[in-house]
Parts: structure tokens; sequence; C-alpha cells
């Protein structure tokens, strides 16, 4: 693994530690607080905090997911080479995408 790439990952894995945590909380919060799926869109609706933490979340899950994946190919397959690095920037782009698609959906609920 290239430095950047390394950089990249853990870079994104102590982004993720903090958004996963903060996300399951916000999850334990709704549900202990019986809240319903509208009251819920109704908070969400327009938050642009809401908004721009999820970005960030959706952003470096979909960054830091092509990158492991890309190393257990090259590790249980053997695949390596150019097409290997497009088909793990194609998913990327696929995660950030409909990632960046749910939480605008919500957001403009």
């Amino acid at each position: 693994m290239s430095p950047l790439l390394y950089l990249a990952q853990r870079g994104t894995a102590a982004i993720l530690a903090v958004t996963v945590a903060v996300h399951l909380g916000t999850i334990l919060y709704a549900v202990r607080g019986g809240l319903t799926a509208g009251e819920i869109l109704g908070r969400t609706h327009g938050n642009l905090a809401f908004l721009a933490f999820y970005a960030v979340f959706v952003l470096a899950a979909a960054i830091h997911a092509p990158i492991g994946l890309r190393s257990i190919l090259r590790e249980w397959t053997g695949w390596r080479g150019r097409s290997l690095d497009l088909s793990m920037i194609a998913f990327s782009a696929l995660l950030a995408g409909l990632g960046l698609r749910a939480a605008l959906a919500v957001y403009w609920a």
C-alpha cells in the first residue's frame, strides 16, 4: 500500500470512529425516546448540521471502504494493476453518490 493510501485509510478510520459513535448514539436516543419516523424527519428536514455531519460520514466511508477492499482483493485474488484501481475508484464514487443522495433525501424530506 502506498503511503498516501495508508494515510487516507488511517485518517478516514479516525473520522469514522467518531461519526459511527455519534450515529449509533443518535439511533439509541431516537429509539429509546420513542421518536417516530415522521418526528425524526421533522428534526432533520432542512437541518444543515445534519447534512454536513452525514456528508462527512459518507465521504469518509466512501474513501475508507474501497481502500480496504482493494487490499483484500489484492491479497485473496491476486488482482492487481490499473483495472483494480479503476474498479475501486468507481466503487468509491458509487458509495459517495448513493450515500450523499440518501443524506440529501432526508435533508429535503
